[in-house]
């Protein structure tokens, strides 16, 4: 992999020093690493909001249309499947499908496998408007890469699988 070009101090550089400074018993290292993937996430989820704001959806309210979407025809899943897809409470779920159904995105019903459990399922305008928000937000995705070479994408997709799979607990 080439070699980084130096640039300018950015934030984590300027806090890393200051703790040199502050604490030079402590190695304040892994800051460059941690510091700065917690600074680009929320810069990222800032980007990708924006295309859920111009459907009238939260980021929230995306994810779950997107595991209906992905859970392919008749596009259904149980609320804690939902939530389990998610990673969310049952109780943050709930609110989600409320608003979801409000909106006619979404209905629920009884399952006909279970008679007390729980159905959601999404409607044609919810399929029709999640297909055209995710169509939008993948565009957004490719631009906010295109900041990396292809090579540079490979690689980093390459080590973060590496370091979420021996951070992340297995799923079960």
């Amino acid at each position: 992999m080439p070699e980084i070009p130096p640039t300018t101090p950015d934030h984590i550089s300027r806090i890393q020093a200051e703790w040199a400074r502050e604490r030079p018993d402590l190695d304040v290292r892994p800051q460059g690493v941690i510091g700065r993937l917690h600074r680009l996430g929320a810069l990222l989820t800032d980007r990708l909001c924006l295309v859920y704001r111009r459907y009238g959806l939260s980021e929230g309210e995306f994810d779950v249309l997107a595991a209906l979407r992905r859970a392919g025809a008749p596009y259904e899943r149980a609320p804690g499947e939902l939530a389990a897809h998610t990673m969310v409470t049952t109780g943050a779920m709930t609110k989600r499908i409320d608003r979801l159904e409000r909106d006619g995105l979404v209905t629920r019903r009884r399952s006909t496998a279970d008679g007390r459990g729980r159905v959601v399922a999404l409607t044609d305008a919810g399929r029709d408007l999640f297909d055209r928000a995710f169509t939008d937000h993948m565009h957004n995705e490719r631009t906010l890469l295109d900041a990396l070479a292809p090579d540079e994408a490979a690689h980093l997709e390459a080590l973060l699988t590496t370091w979420l799979s021996r951070v992340e607990p297995p799923r079960q």
